[in-house]
């Protein structure tokens, strides 16, 4: 029907964000911008679960994935099932949220002194799989 279809196309644009922010991850790791890396790790996956909730025509709200996984439980089961096997993803992302771009984020540092290489290839492992869970969901 026309209504699934804009579904579709909102959600399908919400993700082709959430691989943009991925892609400026990768590019921001690879300059040695760790925080900002880990940062838009956090955006690419927080993208990609909104992405499933416009899919399933549905307003989501809040800026922590793992919160925007739970709250899909009263949406769509299903959905929030397929989820369930990301969360741990979900939940070491949302850390990254606040003191990648915070400088009173961390006690004394700025966020370009507290976040290092792993924590970026952490953070873009973590969006990945996330985004991948998305992608099964759309498509």
């Amino acid at each position: 029907s026309m209504s699934v279809e804009k579904n579709r196309y909102e959600a399908k644009r919400w993700l082709k964000t959430a691989q943009g922010d991925l892609e400026a991850a990768r590019i921001l790791m690879g300059s040695g911008k760790y925080a900002h890396a880990c940062f838009h790790g956090q955006q690419a996956a927080e993208k990609a679960v909104k992405a499933v909730w416009y899919f399933l025509d549905a307003d989501p709200w809040g800026h922590s994935i793992t919160k925007l996984i739970q709250d899909l439980e009263s949406v769509d089961i299903k959905s929030y099932k397929n989820f369930e096997q990301v969360r741990r993803c979900a939940v070491v992302l949302d850390r990254f949220y606040i003191p990648t771009r915070y400088p009173n984020g961390l006690p004394d540092l700025t966020p370009e002194d507290s976040f290092l290489e792993e924590d970026a290839q952490t953070c873009i492992q973590n969006a990945t799989r996330i985004i991948e869970t998305a992608i099964r969901m759309i498509d």
